[in-house]
């Protein structure tokens, strides 16, 4: 015998639901394989189920879009902040810019790395870092580094940071969308578990059983065959 499987995302919970809400649409109540409690727990809970759900995919939606453009400004400021900070190891190195200025940086005295710019965050922390830095040495009289200067360094730190902190607030918008859906799951599993139940007693005494699924299947039940079922059926 073919088994049933609960629907397990939230497009086929909303298929589901659906599917015994149109039922109920074109069907005289007395006619209908649910009572009209479930029917009408069912109309309600999807239009709620299935707003929350349109929201999360927006919601997911706008932040990969906004992702896109976010990673074009996270590598073209990693790029300048990275190359400012050699440019300065350098003239260091050359004894244009004091050792200890570094300092004004954050940046350690006793090597020439360049920090680990890899995480979104260090980026933040780090171009906050080289761009006040700056300022600071320049405002004791230090001669500006060049090529790049600290303003164009600043431009795309600036861009970098407005499309950080709008993919922050984004990303949350999506977590909160998701965990609003995420809680109103059980509720749709144990509904759809209810009207399921309901049509199989209804229909339970009708043959074949071909005829018994077809009718299940129309308020949106699903099954399926094992291995090898469907081939002995036919025989």
């Amino acid at each position: 015998m073919p088994y049933r499987r609960l629907p397990n995302t939230d497009q086929a919970r909303i298929r589901a639901l659906k599917a015994v809400v149109a039922k109920g649409d074109t069907y005289n109540v007395y006619d209908l394989a649910v009572s009209l409690k479930v029917l009408t727990d069912a109309r309600n809970f999807l239009v709620k189920f299935e707003a929350a759900h349109s929201y999360y995919v927006e919601c997911f939606e706008r932040q990969s879009k906004a992702g896109r453009k976010h990673q074009a400004n996270v590598k073209t400021a990693r790029l300048y902040i990275s190359h400012f900070i050699q440019v300065l190891n350098l003239a260091v190195i050359r004894s244009e810019v004091r050792t200890v200025h570094k300092e004004f940086y954050g940046l350690d005295m006793r090597n020439n790395n360049v920090p680990d710019l890899s995480t979104e965050a260090a980026l933040a922390e780090w171009g906050r870092k080289i761009v006040e830095g700056e300022s600071r040495r320049i405002s004791q009289g230090g001669i500006p580094i060049y090529n790049p200067t600290i303003a164009k360094v600043r431009v795309h730190y600036d861009i970098f940071m407005e499309s950080y902190e709008k993919q922050r607030n984004l990303q949350a918008l999506t977590t909160r969308s998701l965990e609003t859906l995420a809680s109103m799951r059980s509720e749709a599993d144990a509904l759809i578990l209810d009207i399921w139940n309901q049509v199989e007693r209804k229909y339970a005494e009708v043959m074949p059983n071909e005829k018994r699924l077809e009718l299940c299947r129309a308020y949106g039940l699903i099954y399926y065959y094992r291995t090898g079922e469907k081939e002995e059926i036919a025989k």
